[in-house]
């Protein structure tokens, strides 16, 4: 019997989604007769608007260790998915329409929380769907790990690796802001393992006085240089007190591009030292995957074969334990993965003397 299965990539790309995809129709191709892959170009986009294209097993051969998406994506926010369209356009119905038509036994989604929520609407609407998780930020609730992290881990580490040198050439202090939206797990991760003095994170507000007195304290036993690994969500002590709606209004009306360049700003004045901001960017969620994310996207595939091959749908597949698992997307979807700030590493962090900028 033969399985028509629909693809999507959605969002932000990152590492592995290629390889992703590969786990997936290998998992049904070697255990099927007759497959069918459709793949929607540009993420929701494609499938609302009917823009796909049948795919071979030669399309998933040998891109293992492709950075991107070879489906291309866009983002389609959540909200506006109900919201219609020019002349009351129906973005939900037309997707629906789109899948019925090409006759899908299911939709394999790969993205993020925002995706992740539209999978879950989708499968309120009787669609099969099983989503996989896909973002650097590693805030996808239900699941230890996200493919994508890993790479972007190395390679913001790696950022931080190479300001060390110059940092202490010229005895500087530096701030290297991480991606990761209103998440601090990559930051913690690159920091740690960079080897940054300060680690600052969306999940503990951060004291300007603590910083400072870090800084004087690294002054003081004759270090040269200092290195910030600064969250791009970052927030203070006294913006953490504001309501959703003043804490918007005071960033969107700061003078500085970033957080980043508030806290060199702040600590130029009271402290006098040379501060320098670096932005890696979207260079953390390029390149290849790394040989973590490379297996971890190859088994989290493998096991939505699995699933699409037992006809069990409507789920997410998250890695617990050491261990592929479906988690039903109505528990999930919507729900964000923060850092502790009670985890066990950001206490044994604390211990080797790095601040978090939440103490004097």
């Amino acid at each position: 019997m033969i399985k028509r299965i629909g693809m999507l990539t959605s969002g932000g790309d990152c590492q592995a989604l290629n390889a992703t995809m590969r786990g997936v129709v290998k998992g049904l191709s070697n255990n099927l007769d007759e497959l069918e892959v459709y793949g929607f170009d540009d993420g929701y986009k494609g499938l609302i608007y009917g823009k796909y294209r049948m795919l071979t097993s030669k399309d998933f051969s040998g891109i293992l260790t492709q950075g991107g998406t070879i489906l291309g994506t866009s983002r389609q926010p959540f909200k506006l998915m109900r919201v219609p369209g020019e002349n009351g356009f129906n973005k939900v119905e037309a997707m629906k329409q789109t899948y019925y038509k090409l006759c899908l036994d299911c939709l394999v989604i790969l993205g993020g929380n925002g995706t992740q929520k539209t999978a879950n609407l989708l499968r309120e609407e009787g669609l099969n769907i099983i989503h996989l998780p896909k973002t650097i930020d590693n805030d996808i609730y239900g699941t230890d790990m996200t493919f994508g992290f890993q790479s972007a881990v190395n390679i913001a580490t790696n950022a931080i690796d190479c300001i060390h040198t110059t940092a202490s050439s010229h005895g500087r202090v530096f701030i290297v802001e991480i991606m990761g939206h209103k998440v601090g797990s990559l930051t913690l991760h690159a920091g740690v393992a960079g080897g940054a003095d300060i680690i600052l994170i969306p999940e503990i507000p951060y004291d300007i006085d603590s910083i400072v007195k870090a800084l004087e304290k690294r002054t003081k036993e004759g270090k040269r240089f200092s290195i910030l690994a600064v969250a791009e969500g970052c927030i203070s002590k006294e913006e953490a007190e504001l309501s959703k709606k003043e804490f918007k209004a005071k960033r969107k009306n700061s003078t500085y591009p970033s957080v980043s360049y508030q806290i060199g700003h702040e600590i130029e004045e009271r402290t006098g030292q040379e501060v320098r901001i670096t932005v890696p960017g979207h260079m953390q969620r390029g390149g290849e995957p790394c040989p973590y994310d490379r297996v971890l996207s190859t088994r989290l595939g493998a096991a939505a074969a699995r699933l699409i091959l037992d006809e069990k749908y409507g789920y997410m597949v998250g890695m617990r334990d050491g261990k592929t698992v479906p988690v039903p997307l109505e528990e999930v979807a919507g729900k964000l993965k923060m850092v502790d700030p009670k985890d066990p590493l950001i206490q044994e962090i604390k211990d080797m003397g790095i601040c978090f900028g939440d103490s004097l």
